[in-house]
């Protein structure tokens, strides 16, 4: 039982809310014992605040999950757990994730309400609208990254804003993407309670591209901002992120179309040995310029 609350969880996807310690790199102040407990304390509680979400939207979806093919194996739709158990799953993790933000700032624990809100809107409904379902995830991606910075209390910076919601915007693209080719290969023409119909391959194929290459253009204006220099020892450095994330998007976006990608961009990167010395080379860039 315990395992298959684990995948229920999924406590993969964590990995998504490492995005909070990301303003704590780059203002500099991932040397303060004190902020970076801070974002650990709110690391967890986004973690444990999405779990829950997961599990309300398995429920929510769990007719059309018994017809997936891959979907079909989640607990709730093979029925390893019972949906009254994983409604009280849910409510058990959100109201700890609750009683750890309310031990962070003001500002935290507004990001966190607006984040929990938004994310139960999503599952309740705006999931089912297509191109409004990838705006939506792509802002839950920046709603971590604001979350970082107000937990640390440090100024916002509007160029992260923007570079995040392109970026993940693309990533929530390649997902409905991969999901529309796999349709392909079981010649179905439209997407369960999505929106979606296979004819839009081609068009999110274009929107996924043009909005990770948006991206990437928006750190390298970034990098060109005179204040820059006032931030970094040796910001010459910062130029090796735009041909190392211009590579890992460019790839991951031609894997997708080969039909080689599964539904899950995070699954592939966390398996993916690549991706990992991206993350690597960009980490190391940024420190280097600090």
């Amino acid at each position: 039982m315990f395992l298959v609350i684990f995948k229920e969880i999924r406590v993969y996807q964590w990995v998504k809310n490492l995005l909070i310690f990301v303003p704590l790199l780059l203002s500099h102040t991932f040397l303060n014992s004190d902020l970076v407990i801070d974002s650990i304390i709110g690391f967890i509680a986004f973690s444990l605040c999405a779990s829950s979400v997961y599990i309300i939207n398995d429920i929510c979806d769990v007719e059309a999950d018994k017809k997936h093919p891959v979907k079909k194996f989640r607990p709730l739709a093979a029925g390893s757990i019972s949906i009254s158990f994983a409604k009280i799953i849910a409510v058990i993790l959100f109201s700890i994730a609750l009683v750890i933000a309310l031990n962070l700032n003001q500002q935290f624990v507004w990001v966190f309400f607006a984040y929990f809100v938004l994310t139960l809107a999503y599952s309740f409904g705006l999931k089912a609208i297509a191109l409004i379902d990838v705006l939506i995830l792509g802002g839950l991606y920046t709603f971590r990254l604001i979350a970082g910075v107000v937990v640390i209390n440090v100024e916002i910076s509007y160029w992260l804003i923007v570079f995040s919601f392109f970026v993940f915007m693309s990533l929530a693209i390649i997902k409905r993407f991969t999901e529309l080719k796999n349709m392909q290969s079981r010649n179905e023409t439209v997407m369960t309670h999505r929106g979606y119909e296979v004819s839009d391959t081609a068009l999110l194929l274009i929107m996924g591209v043009v909005s990770s290459y948006i991206a990437v253009l928006v750190v390298a204006l970034y990098i060109h901002d005179p204040l820059v220099v006032t931030k970094y020892t040796s910001p010459v450095w910062l130029w090796f992120v735009i041909p190392a994330m211009t590579y890992w998007l460019s790839r991951i976006w031609m894997i997708a179309n080969r039909g080689q990608l599964t539904e899950d961009p995070v699954l592939f990167a966390l398996k993916d040995r690549v991706s990992y010395a991206v993350v690597l080379v960009c980490l190391a860039s940024v420190l280097l310029a600090i």
